[in-house]
């Protein structure tokens, strides 16, 4: 893609952990390469009788939650997250191309945003207006991050620290929105979390109905979630609940686009955009956009499915996932990024139980 691939991208992802901190029993799902949707050996369309249930979430009841929607710079999205208080969607993207800041002497191309981890916060009202934005240079790329609504303040919790090669955090950070500003994750004001030291490609999901905290995180080239209670985490404890384990398998397909957490179950998301007709994910495809979960409890898999919403999109990337609380109803939600004249844009799609 134009925004840069993933830290796993190229690869497939094999998940083979447990609940390590209660020595639960381990489990594996494997990512392997889908088959053409013109070999006669492919797998066989669903049958739709049977619910497809990912989790606590059905996949064929998907609805548009945000008609594509431009962000404050023009670049794709990378990640969303909800203020289910406030009514109010936010969303990371790499820093456009040419943009000089205010004490920046020169416009920066791109690339030596995408590398050094400079990213567009964008605050969104829930019809999709931006209602503000700030800059925050040096954090990472921002393939999940949460929001958390505090009395008047709102905090993201986002990576920090990025590899000034790879642009992906290495740590934890819990910083409050504030619109039009610039922001350096170096800054003496940021506090910086390291529940795993050394780790790499860190990025952290909220679950803040069960005040927990995901971390996904590479940690000598093993890809882990970890859950931790958020009371613990903001205390500096960083004794893991539980952690998922997982391998990597060099492949071609598959970019990991996001994780979320809720109830008993860590959410995945991988994905590419469309190719090209002789490509390996044409449109006439429907795309291979996967919805994966895992029970944090046991480690094994708990459903896999194509999230076939929205086929027709212009490019359809999946970019991120969050889940969206209305009331006591939740809702798993998969962000797109859509080509628009001359800019991407964010689609969102709701599934609910």
């Amino acid at each position: 893609m134009a925004d840069g691939k993933r830290p796993f991208s190229r690869r497939t992802l094999l998940f083979a952990g447990g609940a390590a901190a209660a020595g639960l029993a381990t489990g594996g799902l494997t990512w392997a390469q889908r088959p053409d949707p013109d070999d006669p050996g492919q797998e066989p369309a669903p049958d739709p009788t049977v619910p497809l249930r990912v989790g606590d979430f059905d996949l064929r009841t998907g609805t548009e939650l945000l008609a594509p929607t431009p962000l404050f710079n023009t670049t794709g999205p990378q990640s969303f997250a909800f203020d289910d208080t406030n009514g109010q969607v936010y969303t990371l993207q790499v820093v456009q191309d040419g943009i000089r800041l205010d004490d920046e002497p020169d416009p920066v191309a791109y690339e030596d945003r995408k590398s050094a981890g400079d990213m567009c916060l964008t605050r969104l009202d829930s019809s999709g207006n931006t209602l503000g934005h700030m800059y925050l240079r040096g954090f990472g790329h921002g393939i999940s991050f949460g929001v958390e609504p505090t009395g008047q303040r709102t905090y993201i919790w986002l990576e920090g620290r990025a590899d000034p090669e790879k642009g992906y955090g290495r740590t934890v950070v819990r910083v409050p929105f504030k619109d039009g500003t610039v922001l350096d994750s170096s800054d003496d004001s940021v506090r910086h979390f390291e529940p795993v030291p050394g780790a790499t490609a860190v990025c952290p999901a909220l679950d803040l109905a069960g005040e927990r905290v995901l971390v996904s995180h590479e940690e000598e080239g093993v890809h882990r979630f970890s859950v931790y209670a958020m009371a613990d985490f903001l205390a500096g404890r960083f004794t893991a609940a539980q952690t998922i384990k997982a391998g990597v398998q060099v492949k071609e397909e598959e970019w990991f686009q996001g994780c979320a957490l809720y109830g008993d179950f860590v959410y995945v998301l991988t994905g590419n955009p469309y190719t090209g007709k002789n490509g390996r994910n044409p449109r006439k495809s429907g795309g291979n956009t996967y919805l994966s979960a895992i029970d944090v409890r046991t480690g094994r898999a708990q459903g896999r499915h194509k999230v076939t919403v929205a086929p027709d999109l212009p490019y359809r990337e999946p970019e991120g996932m969050a889940v969206r609380r209305v009331g006591s109803q939740a809702g798993l939600c998969v962000g797109f990024s859509v080509k628009a004249k001359d800019r991407r844009e964010l689609a969102v799609y709701r599934f609910t139980g």
